[in-house]
């Protein structure tokens, strides 16, 4: 099975260790990262959408992405 995650964030280096914390899990980035004005917060956000295959487990939408 193939799970996908879209991975949010203010425009800083928190950012950037959520995404290379997904990485070193064994996601795989998926696309170019997308960048954003938030006009409610006057910030920039980023946004990067992360893919991952888990082996021989079924779907279960009550379990934490993370958790596979």
């Amino acid at each position: 099975m193939q799970i996908y995650r879209f991975l949010t964030g203010e425009d800083d280096s928190s950012f950037c260790h959520k995404v290379t914390k997904a990485l070193s899990e064994g996601w795989v980035l998926y696309g170019p990262p997308t960048y954003a004005y938030d006009a409610f917060t006057k910030k920039m956000r980023c946004g990067q959408a992360v893919t991952k295959i888990a082996p021989d487990q079924p779907y279960d939408p009550d379990k934490k992405l993370v958790d596979y």
